[in-house]
């Protein structure tokens, strides 16, 4: 248990499976608030809060397509309504939205890729720094990815740059947000077994990448919980700004 997240209002957003659902289900493990975000997978979603809730934690849901340019700024209203605050931000929501070449990437899969990706977690920060400022502080933590450092594996080129502009974003904000007790930080995973993957890879690719990974297996989401408490705990990392911590049993050691 990490004492100081207790009764903390996090929001986490793509909570609904893999890293967010995991990330969730290990805020509300050490006392946290838990709003779970999702867009289309309302079973899913509801089993996280359900599992919580069962476990004698706090959580509740709260749905919408985060590209969406009005979804943002009324999920962090509902979030508000509901606990009273947002101590702590999880930009975790994101995906590649399939492999493509460069002769495939029309205009709409370029606004798609960077509506999710991109415009949501400037969205969302635009919307919570506010709160957290009359609040006197709180933590946002970004979630990139091992693709921002190497430009990602076949088709997933434009996915890579969103989350290079993610990395950038958390280094920039960090500097402008810190001032009003606010710290900006980042979670770079690795090659990770979640839906994520079974989405857009296959499993040969899988093996491929399992290979060039030091640990010798690929990650789970379980593996990220631990950097997403530690980033968000005052007592344990209060002097870590800007930082964007790879989380990848080595993979990649920037």
């Amino acid at each position: 248990m990490i004492p100081d997240l207790k009764s903390k209002v996090v929001l986490v957003t793509g909570a609904s499976t893999g890293i967010g659902a995991a990330t969730a289900k290990g805020f509300a493990a050490n006392g946290a608030r838990v709003m779970v975000h999702y867009n289309a997978s309302k079973a899913e979603a509801g089993a996280v809060v359900a599992e919580i809730i069962a476990a004698g934690g706090e959580a509740a849901l709260v749905q919408g397509d985060i590209s969406d340019r009005s979804v943002p700024a009324r999920i962090v209203a509902d979030t508000v309504k509901h606990f009273g605050r947002i101590d702590v931000l999880i930009n975790n929501a994101g995906g590649m939205l399939g492999r493509k070449w460069l002769g495939e990437m029309d205009d709409a899969h370029y606004d798609r890729v960077m509506d999710l990706n991109v415009w949501s977690v400037v969205a969302f920060m635009r919307e919570v720094a506010p709160l957290m400022k009359a609040q006197g502080g709180g933590n946002i933590i970004n979630v990139s990815s091992i693709a921002a450092r190497h430009g990602g594996g076949g088709g997933s080129v434009l996915y890579a740059s969103a989350k290079g502009f993610v990395s950038t974003f958390t280094k920039g904000m960090a500097k402008e947000l810190i001032g009003a007790n606010i710290r900006v930080n980042a979670v770079s995973p690795g090659t990770i077994s979640t839906p994520f993957h079974e989405r857009y890879s296959t499993a040969e690719q899988l093996e491929a990448g399992r290979k060039t990974i030091p640990q010798g297996r690929l990650g789970i989401a379980e593996d990220c919980v631990g950097t997403f408490l530690f980033l968000a705990s005052d007592s344990l990392s209060g002097y870590l700004v800007g930082q964007v911590i790879e989380v990848n049993g080595g993979q990649y050691m920037p």
